[in-house]
């Protein structure tokens, strides 16, 4: 299990590398940038004096240097040459070493307008994580166990529900009713009193109430698939011989469950560890810009519009990385559930 684990820590090496470059490319594709836009826009206007400003960050970030040269200040591996007191100083200044670069838009480093809502962004969907994981788990063992019983007709039809059911739709009739019912309001993820405060217990408290319909509205989805997948998967295992065989040796209908048809029906829901925690943070930022959560999500989601090539590289580099390192998990946790999985992986070698 120690070799396996050093080999897929090894393999996300070269990953994170052909990522980058890659999401590199993608902000670098649409032609011109936030800075040419808005040069372009002071020219219009006849503000010819705010175009100074503007170049000076263009030299500022060598955001005429070619290609690959602009990737490797990105990343950190070119120096950046500086004058200071008439020298010219060069320094290594990239995502390597913690500078994420400067937000054109917001006018502000990357650093601290990505720190104001990751904290939030993954709160949120460890949260929501979590809700699939509790929901679907018990409803999928029981739909599998009682196939074509009324629960079980009962659950696929709020599964189809959700799946059919868009979240930013959701996300608006739970707005909606929850101000006529109970006249609150459930926007954003805590009250407006506590915006900018230290961390305490009200803002804690207030945080994890306001957590309840966005968790809602973005594992509903996420909760309605694993419902199904898991149901298929178990049902499959449930129909194999060594299933009869544990029931002709008397092996009770719990025991024989979990001893093996549900562990081995685990492995797909293993495996979508990977792809869920991506897929939240993408997925959600409609329904965060509908609930006006301070999130990443909307963050890019401007970012991409007005082409802020450092703050939408660093958050798409960073959703990225969280496939890696949901993958990452998905194999371990799949070597450890199923040793042929490691196994093989060593008796290849």
């Amino acid at each position: 299990m120690f070799r396996y684990t050093v080999e897929r820590l090894l393999i996300m090496i070269p990953t994170l590398i052909a990522i980058s470059v890659l999401t590199f490319l993608i902000i670098e594709l649409p032609e011109g940038d936030i800075l040419s836009n808005r040069i372009n826009e002071l020219r219009a206007q006849g503000e010819e004096a705010s175009i100074a400003q503007i170049e000076f960050y263009r030299q500022e970030y060598d955001l005429d240097a070619p290609l690959p040269v602009r990737y490797l200040l990105w990343v950190g591996l070119w120096p950046r040459e500086r004058e200071l007191d008439g020298e010219t100083t060069s320094e290594f200044s990239g995502i390597l070493q913690g500078d994420f670069g400067w937000s054109f838009e917001y006018e502000r480093p990357v650093a601290e307008i990505v720190g104001e809502g990751i904290a939030l962004t993954i709160v949120l969907n460890l949260a929501a994580v979590l809700f699939i994981y509790l929901v679907a788990f018990p409803i999928g063992i029981y739909s599998a166990t009682r196939p074509y019983s009324w629960g079980d007709y009962g659950f696929t039809l709020l599964g189809y529900l959700g799946l059919a059911t868009p979240n930013f739709l959701l996300g608006l009739i739970l707005l909606y009713y929850f101000n006529i019912w109970f006249g609150i309001s459930v926007g954003g993820l805590m009250n407006p009193e506590y915006l900018g405060e230290a961390m305490s217990w009200g803002k804690a408290k207030s945080i994890l109430l306001h957590l309840i319909i966005p968790v809602t509205v973005i594992g509903t989805a996420g909760t309605a698939a694993m419902i199904r997948r898991l149901r298929a998967n178990l049902l499959d295992e449930l129909q194999k011989p060594y299933v009869t065989t544990a029931r002709a040796k008397g092996m009770g209908e719990t025991a024989a469950l979990i001893k093996y048809p549900l562990r081995m029906a685990l492995n797909p829901f293993v495996a979508d560890i990977g792809n869920l925690l991506p897929s939240l943070i993408s997925g959600s930022i409609i329904v965060s810009v509908v609930l006006n959560l301070p999130t990443i999500g909307p963050v890019l989601l401007s970012s991409l519009q007005s082409q802020d090539t450092y703050l939408s590289g660093f958050i798409l580099l960073f959703v990225a990385m969280l496939t890696v390192v949901g993958m990452l998990i998905s194999d371990l946790l799949l070597g450890w559930l199923d040793p042929r999985i490691r196994l093989d992986a060593e008796g290849s070698k």
